[in-house]
């Protein structure tokens, strides 16, 4: 969205709001929308130290890195948040044919209530902003009407476990995006600079992206953990499927067909699954409320079985708290009434849009760890083998839901 630049009006500068990203899932850390391909998240040297040095067999798997800009945080009378950005020269022209973000008149911005004292007008503010961001991110589509609901079976449950009310938006992403504005007014002071990652938006090219987001690896702290975090840590890993089947849930939202509506799900009920929970979760995700989308399970599994040859032969990397989105398209193309002659044609058509309608990414590296890294703490051998657990146990658990077991 371009308008003027807050800073100042009567320079005409142009202005980029920056609004949550609403298709965030999991995560602590608040991913931003910059435009239609590109979202934005706080920078971690570590992470951009991992992207700067990504092994060309992996880009596949990870979102494209597209450069990096700087943040300061304003706070006018009325007590308004304001993120304003200045691109930085290492910044690409992330996908802007018209003008490059280098570009020094570019002004990014963010204006958001402040915690004290206006909670209801930031809910208020938001449900506006995320009604609109969402018909924008898929013009024409049905499900993105004013009215549109998002159900949530977990992320706003009470702490008696109520029943939670309906949302028109995914509220784990304006979760962290709240929590994160609140850090940064409480931490520090207006004229202090954070910077803030570019990456690719991977679930851009989907209208109703459904999106499963899997902590992997039989480890999560990092090497640079406090004493206290890991215990922490490796507390959780014990007491859920990470330490059994080297993957968790962390979230998911799920198109669900017969409803019109999104299914929710969020890293607390991931962490209270036991394996067999989880491989019914897993199924539910693969649900569109009317039945079990089996035309995605090859797919889905050709793509993980390519990334777990790829970890395999990536010696000393440790994704240690890192991620991987299962995503696919949740609106069902028409079947074809095609002749019988053209069967063959269209069968390998079909196969095709398949594919290209499932993807597989690694995202969240500030705690991943490789020989050469500028933030390395130690020099490991050979490739990840909590992480390929994790992989392996995930294509056995999706072949096994493929063969009706």
């Amino acid at each position: 969205m371009v308008g003027q630049s807050p800073l100042d009006p009567s320079k005409g500068r142009t202005a980029v709001l920056l609004e949550p990203f609403v298709h965030q899932v999991g995560g602590h850390m608040s991913m931003m929308k910059y435009d239609e391909h590109t979202v934005c998240k706080p920078l971690v040297s570590q992470e951009l130290s991992f992207y700067e040095s990504l092994p060309l067999a992996m880009r596949q798997f990870t979102p494209q890195y597209k450069g990096i800009v700087s943040v300061h945080l304003k706070k006018d009378s009325l007590g308004n948040l304001t993120l304003i950005a200045s691109p930085s020269l290492q910044t690409e022209s992330c996908g802007r044919p018209d003008k490059a973000i280098g570009d020094p008149s570019v002004t990014i911005w963010h204006k958001w209530a402040a915690s004290t004292g206006s909670e209801h007008a930031l809910v208020k503010w938001s449900h506006a902003q995320l009604t609109k961001t969402l018909k924008d991110s898929c013009p024409g589509k049905m499900l993105l009407r004013t009215d549109l609901q998002y159900r949530t079976d977990s992320l706003l449950e009470d702490a008696n476990g109520n029943q939670p009310e309906r949302n028109s938006y995914n509220p784990w992403g304006l979760r962290c995006h709240r929590q994160h504005l609140n850090r940064m007014s409480s931490k520090h002071n207006e004229n202090k600079l954070h910077q803030f990652l570019l990456l690719e938006n991977v679930v851009s090219k989907y209208s109703y992206p459904c999106i499963l987001d899997l902590k992997m690896g039989t480890r999560q702290h990092g090497d640079d953990a406090s004493e206290e975090k890991k215990a922490r840590h490796i507390k959780k890993c014990e007491q859920s499927t990470s330490a059994s089947l080297g993957v968790r849930i962390c979230g998911m939202q799920v198109y669900q067909a017969d409803t019109g509506h999104f299914l929710c799900k969020d890293k607390y009920h991931g962490r209270k699954l036991s394996p067999e929970g989880f491989r019914q979760t897993l199924r539910q995700f693969l649900c569109n409320g009317n039945h079990l989308r089996t035309d995605l399970l090859e797919p889905i599994v050709l793509r993980l079985k390519a990334l777990l040859s790829v970890i395999r032969k990536q010696s000393s990397y440790r994704f240690y708290s890192s991620s991987l989105l299962i995503i696919y398209e949740g609106q069902e193309q028409k079947e074809n009434t095609a002749p019988l002659d053209n069967h063959l044609h269209f069968q390998k058509t079909n196969c095709a849009t398949s594919h290209a309608r499932v993807d597989v990414r690694m995202i969240d590296f500030a705690h991943t760890t490789f020989k050469g890294s500028k933030c390395n703490h130690t020099t490991y051998d050979g490739p990840d083998h909590g992480y390929i657990f994790g992989l392996e146990n995930l294509i056995k658990i999706l072949q096994n839901i493929s063969e009706g077991k």
